[in-house]
């Protein structure tokens, strides 16, 4: 198979919540795929600029805007800026998100609603003024970052799971009305990544850790670039027919029902 179905050269990405982890990771792969990196930011002007430099001490010049993706009016404002810039987005990643780890009966109703608009109605209001685009150009390619808990429940992450839940349907149903105009809409689910995030946990004598060690059949946490090939064939051409899927890249956790791998 030619390595040219996986060329990104001449297109434009943009990586919502790209400043770290996971997002950074994702971002890095379709960089070195050829495609032009455009990475988002929320909190700070000063975490970008900090993200941007680890990006140019790997080779990777972005560009990289703030604004919430919760706002359509910053959203529209820093869209019209990337075209400017680089060019309209050829390939959309739904990176960015929130988690709150409360249990339900004592979760505030503005934490449950904070969750739901980031992760949620944060990739609707993103994603309909680029599909709009898309559109008018006849293609693109849009990637949602789902979650484990777009199919499984867990203690004290209620809020997160309704979301990332949601979020699997809201990706077959963008991927069902847009199929037409030659739009491909799938999602990631990432199982559990050793990122800075989890460092507190990944750690010999932690419970957690343990714990996912030895119920993911792979035997261990995975590596963030690990994320970079699902991403790649998702922004690429190999993908043209494939939509409306969620492809969980976990180490093999939800193929079981949580066998530890060192069982026989």
């Amino acid at each position: 198979m030619s390595t040219a179905l996986f060329n990104l050269e001449g297109k434009v990405a943009l990586v919502t919540g790209a400043t770290h982890g996971l997002g950074m990771a994702m971002g890095k792969g379709l960089a070195k795929a050829g495609a032009t990196l455009v990475i988002n930011g929320h909190s700070s002007q000063e975490k970008i600029d900090s993200a941007l430099e680890d990006y140019r001490n790997h080779g990777i010049n972005a560009l990289g805007y703030r604004f919430d993706v919760t706002n359509e009016t910053q959203v529209a404002d820093a869209l019209e800026a990337i075209e400017k810039d680089v060019g309209p987005v050829d390939i959309l990643v739904n990176n960015a998100g929130i988690i709150r780890r409360t249990p339900l009966l004592e979760m505030p109703i503005e934490e449950w609603e904070l969750v739901l608009k980031t992760d949620l109605t944060g990739v609707f209001t993103m994603t309909r003024p680029v599909a709009k685009s898309m559109i008018g150009r006849g293609k693109g390619k849009i990637i949602n970052i789902c979650s484990m808990m777009s199919e499984l429940g867990r203690n004290s992450v209620g809020a997160y799971a309704a979301a990332k839940g949601g979020l699997k349907m809201l990706t077959r149903n963008m991927a069902t009305e847009w199929a037409k105009y030659n739009i491909q809409v799938n999602g990631i689910g990432p199982g559990y990544f050793a990122t800075s995030q989890t460092a507190p946990i990944r750690v010999d004598g932690n419970p957690m850790n343990e714990f996912i060690i030895s119920r993911t059949p792979a035997g261990k946490w995975g590596d963030p670039d690990d994320l970079q090939g699902a991403t790649i064939f998702l922004a690429s051409d190999a993908s043209n027919f494939v939509t409306g899927q969620i492809l969980y890249v976990d180490g093999g956790i939800l193929a079981t029902i949580g066998r530890p791998a060192n069982e026989d």
